[in-house]
Parts: C-alpha cells; structure tokens; sequence
C-alpha cells in the first residue's frame, strides 16, 4: 500500500531528483544504511536531511533515544555528537530554522524515516527516527521523510535503550559518516 501512495504523489508532483543518504553506523552495530528520501512527500525536510549531509553535521552524531519494537533516533547536531555531553543528547537541532509540518497518507512501517519534532508539530529541524516496526500510531502525526532501501539488518542491530525514555547508557552507536547520495 505504502508503494501506491508514494507512486500516486510521484505522479501528482511530477518528476524530482532522486536523493538519498548513506549512513555508516559504528558501535554494536556496524555497517551501512541505505535511505531513499521522499523530495516528492516532504520536499523541505528531505532537503533538510540532505544539506546536513552534505554539511557534514550529521558525522559523529549518535544514535540517543532507541526503543526497542519501536524506532532508533539519532540527528540532533547540537548536541548529540560523539564526545559531548549525553544528557543533553535529544534537546538539540541545527542553526537552520525549524521547518512545518509535511504530513501525508504515508504510514510508519517498519523502515520508514520520520522527523522527530517536539509538541509542536511545525518543529522539526535536525533529528529523525528509523522504524523497527509498524507503529499507526504516529500517522498522520509525524512528517515520514523516506525509507530504508538498504541495511536493515544494521538499524534493527543499534544499541537499545534502557534508560529513562529509550535513552542509551554507556557508548551508543553513532553515525559515523553520512554521505548524500543520487
């Protein structure tokens, strides 16, 4: 189903670039993750994802709030970076302006990428999450951005949480490198 909708937008919106990211991830789990962002679904926040990539300011972030079932955050740039302050990891954003809501049919499956954000749903800005499961719950909630084309088997194998809110205790897994790719 989740196919057809993002054919139908496809052909509503025309033709676009094909963007995506690839994630080398270091920690328990090693290897590389494949995205496919949706420029047709949530044109700002793919651009978004895609400049920090390109900035380099997704490189050395961790991966701070992962609950297992669930989904695995990672992309605050301020202050989620290997050798801060893990406290602080999950409060922080970019120096680019918090982007609105791009909500769509899309649901979150397992695989799907969406942009975290606080209780406003206009305030995304750096961070996202990648899907263990399905979780309807957040449809219709949350901007879904793309999609995992490759490496699962490497998101479901990062460190889960245990503390309070999925937070990780001790070393988390970090984005080692992310490169925009075409």
């Amino acid at each position: 189903m989740r196919k057809a909708l993002i054919a139908a937008a496809l052909v509503a919106a025309g033709p676009a670039a094909a963007t995506g990211i690839e994630i080398d991830v270091t920690g328990e789990a090693n290897g590389t993750i494949a995205i496919d962002l949706f420029e047709d679904v949530a044109p700002q926040h793919a651009e978004r994802i895609a400049t920090l990539a390109e900035e380099g300011a997704y490189d050395g972030v961790v991966f701070h709030r992962v609950i297992d079932g669930f989904m695995a955050q990672t992309g605050d740039v301020e202050f989620g970076k290997t050798g801060g302050d893990m406290r602080m990891a999950g409060r922080g954003g970019s120096d680019l302006p918090d982007l609105p809501a791009e909500f769509s049919d899309l649901g979150f499956e397992q695989g799907v990428v969406g942009m975290a954000r606080s209780q406003s749903p206009d305030s995304a800005n750096s961070q996202f999450f990648i899907m263990f499961d399905d979780a309807p719950f957040l449809n219709g909630q949350y901007t879904v951005v793309g999609e995992v084309t490759s490496g699962q088997d490497v998101v479901d194998a990062i460190k889960r949480g245990t503390g309070p809110n999925g937070a990780v205790v001790g070393e988390p897994d970090v984005m080692e490198e992310v490169r925009v790719t075409e």
